[in-house]
C-alpha cells in the first residue's frame, strides 16, 4: 500500500446519497437528544442512578483493573484533569479507591472497590433490562447487527476525533468499544 493508498483509504469511496446522509445525521441527533434526556439509565430501582461519566469510568476500571490517571484518560479519549475531576465523587462515595502506584509511589492508581463493582453491576443489570425492553420486538440477529454497526460508528467517531491534523491515518482507540 502506497502513502496515497493509505490516505485515500479513509475517504469515502463514492459520494453518498445526500438525502440518506441527511436522514442519518438527523437520526443521530434525535438519538443523542433522547439518550441525554433519558440518559438511557435503565429501568426499575436503578433508573437514573448513575451518570454517563461515572458509568464509563467504572466500566473502564472494571475492564482494565487498576489504572493510572493518565492511562485512564488516554484510554477514554479525555484529559487527565477531567478524569481527576470526574473520579473525585466516585472516591468520596467509596466506589473507587486510590492506591499508590507500585512502580512509582508518587503516582496514584485508581481501582474499583467492591462497592463500586456491586454498584456497577446493579446499573448494568438495569440498563440491560432497558435495552431488552427497547428491543423486545427485534430478533437476536437485529440486536447483534445494531450493536456491531453502533460500535463501528462510535469507533469511526473516535478515529476521526483522534486523527492527526496532518492528514495521516487516524489512530484507533478502544475507548468506545464494548468489552470482549
Amino acid at each position: 500500500m502506497t502513502p496515497d493508498d493509505t490516505a485515500s483509504a479513509h475517504l469515502p469511496r463514492e459520494v453518498a446519497d445526500p438525502i440518506l446522509l441527511d436522514a442519518l445525521q438527523h437520526q443521530v441527533a434525535v438519538f443523542a437528544r433522547r439518550a441525554e434526556q433519558t440518559r438511557l439509565a435503565g429501568s426499575g430501582p436503578a433508573r437514573g442512578a448513575m451518570d454517563r461519566a461515572a458509568y464509563l469510568l467504572l466500566s473502564r476500571l472494571d475492564q482494565n483493573g487498576p489504572t493510572g490517571v493518565k492511562a485512564l484518560a488516554a484510554g477514554m479519549g479525555i484529559d487527565s484533569s477531567t478524569v481527576t475531576r470526574q473520579v473525585a465523587p466516585l472516591v468520596d462515595a467509596g466506589l473507587v479507591l486510590r492506591d499508590a502506584d507500585p512502580d512509582d509511589g508518587r503516582a496514584v492508581v485508581l481501582r474499583l472497590s467492591d462497592a463500586g463493582g456491586a454498584r456497577l453491576e446493579e446499573v448494568r443489570a438495569s440498563r440491560r433490562q432497558l435495552m431488552s425492553l427497547l428491543t423486545e420486538d427485534w430478533t437476536p440477529e437485529q440486536r447483534t447487527e445494531f450493536t456491531v454497526l453502533l460500535t463501528r460508528f462510535n469507533a469511526a467517531i473516535g478515529d476521526w476525533q483522534n486523527a492527526p491534523a496532518t492528514g495521516r491515518a487516524p489512530v484507533a482507540t478502544d475507548s468506545d468499544r464494548p468489552p470482549g
